[in-house]
């Protein structure tokens, strides 16, 4: 009987001393180690940066830039605005002969936001292109309720429409801008001519340099 258990015993014992050495030499050869940053690093692509948005001036004198292209944007307009002579005041004033006039003129007959009244300003291109791109933004505080419009295009369109009905502000000219790049292009041409004649001289005078050197040697 004793041997019986001295033997179960002993067999247990090898089992348990065999197993213990297993896992020490698979911890050894099997080691791990542990990484300076826990968890998973998730890609996240970045955005690429957002085309920068063309000039008033730019959009306005656009081939599609039209008063017939702009009478079909001011149809968002058309629910709470009028454009004809002597047009009643609807939801909003009616805006027949806005563009160059005074914002919040209070000939008009409308009770305009405090904020517009107090702004001081004409509408000209630019104040029409802040004002239809984001009102709130323009004007916090005005009772107008229209998001805006998003695409420049269509804010050049709709304000050369407005402009049209009575022509009070001259389109301006997108030429000087254009010019003012070519100028910068023949800036930049000259500084590399510049630069390669500098370089032409600097190894014009290394040569005379070497020759001068040669000449003492031989000397």
């Amino acid at each position: 009987m004793d041997d019986r258990f001295n033997t179960a015993s002993g067999w247990v014992l090898f089992a348990g001393i065999i197993a213990l050495g297993l896992s020490y030499i698979s911890s050894v050869v099997f080691e791990t180690e542990r990484p300076e940053t826990l968890g998973y690093a998730v890609e996240v692509a970045e955005e690429a940066g957002g085309k920068a948005e063309m000039t008033m001036a730019q959009a306005l004198n656009m081939e599609e830039t039209t008063i017939e292209a702009g009478e079909k944007v001011f149809a968002k307009c058309a629910a709470c605005h009028t454009i004809t002579p002597g047009g009643a005041n609807g939801i909003g004033p009616n805006l027949y002969g806005i563009m160059g006039k005074r914002i919040a003129d209070p000939a008009t007959g409308f009770a305009y936001s405090t904020v517009l009244a107090e702004n001081g300003g004409v509408w000209d291109w630019e104040n029409m292109n802040a004002w239809l791109k984001s009102p709130k933004t323009f004007a916090n505080g005005t009772k107008m309720s229209f998001a805006g419009l998003s695409k420049i295009e269509d804010r050049a369109a709709v304000s050369l429409y407005m402009n049209g009905t009575n022509q009070n502000l001259a389109v301006p000219d997108y030429v000087e801008e254009i010019v003012e790049e070519a100028g910068a292009e023949d800036g930049a041409a000259e500084a590399v001519e510049t630069e390669a004649e500098a370089d032409e001289a600097g190894a014009a005078e290394a040569e005379q340099d070497a020759a001068a050197e040669v000449e003492e040697g031989g000397a």
